[in-house]
């Protein structure tokens, strides 16, 4: 399997998929990569930040999928990942990439244009 963890806001699917938060309204989606390199404390700080900015700034249902490119080093080639931490927004399209931590969440929320 290519993930590590999936997170959606919206349900449990069954599938080792862990709900995180409540939906804030029925809006579209959204569908984010969060590509890591293991257990690193970048890693670790990567996962809260975008989980801490969807649950504060995303008003849509969100799916936070985890790659951990340590087991899965083929998978970088899939969104082109050339630095780890990187979150890419895969919907709503255009897909949109970020490097780094998210520790400045308001430079990532224009970035991945995730601002109302």
């Amino acid at each position: 399997m290519a993930t590590k963890k999936a997170a959606s806001r919206d349900a449990t699917n069954g599938n080792g998929h862990e709900a995180s938060g409540s939906t804030r309204d029925a809006g579209k989606p959204w569908d984010l990569r969060l590509y890591i390199a293991g257990d690193s404390p970048r890693s670790q700080a990567a996962l809260r930040n975008v989980r801490k900015l969807c649950d504060e700034r995303l008003k849509q249902p969100v799916r936070i999928e985890v790659i951990d490119l340590t087991k899965h080093p083929e998978l970088a080639k899939k969104d082109q990942i050339i630095a780890v931490p990187t979150l890419v927004r895969k919907l709503p399209e255009p897909i949109k990439r970020i490097i780094g931590n998210l520790s400045d969440a308001d430079r990532a929320l224009i970035l991945l244009e995730m601002n109302d």
